[in-house]
């Protein structure tokens, strides 16, 4: 992931890979992730933006990844309920997820989707649901979550930023 993703993307910057909230330090961690990357990325104009790409090697009934639902809780921070959002990306429609992360006097804004082997399940019971049948078929699928957020009060500015940064990614 390291060399996949470049340091400028677009307008932003490579600035930091500290300061994401990232996935519970747990003894299933090293299990579940085979390359986790963190990065914050800065336009010189908004605040920053922060990637965090998360792939697994394989997925099975008991190890999957984590989502945003499963990490910001565990550092303190209450979600607004999850909802889909669609990012336009050229006449193609990225389907993800949307949602709020606030505690420590902070509002993080957040866009995020997995791939679970070929498939791109919106909801923690539609990966679930993706991984059994993949294994039922022998396949142990590997997976990729992709979280986008920026540290910004207003939800529709934040989510202007993030749709731009992740056009930007996806054509980087």
């Amino acid at each position: 992931l390291e060399t996949l993703v470049p340091p400028t993307i677009g307008k932003w910057k490579f600035v930091t890979n500290s300061g994401l909230v990232v996935p519970p330090d747990d003894e299933w961690s090293d299990t579940i992730y085979s390359q986790l990357l963190t990065r914050v990325y800065s336009d010189g104009e908004n605040p920053p933006v922060m990637l965090l790409i998360a792939q697994s090697a394989l997925q099975t009934g008991v190890l999957q990844v984590h989502r945003p639902e499963v990490c910001y809780p565990t550092g303190g921070f209450s979600l607004s309920p999850v909802v889909p959002h669609p990012v336009q990306i050229g006449s193609t429609t990225l389907l993800t997820n949307s949602l709020v992360a606030v505690g420590g006097g902070i509002t993080e804004s957040i866009i995020y989707w997995t791939r679970i082997g070929d498939s791109l399940p919106l909801s923690w019971l539609q990966q679930r649901i993706d991984v059994a049948r993949q294994n039922l078929r022998g396949i142990l699928p590997d997976a990729v979550l992709v979280r986008v957020s920026i540290r910004q009060g207003n939800t529709e500015t934040a989510r202007a930023i993030l749709n731009d940064f992740v056009r930007a990614l996806l054509a980087a």
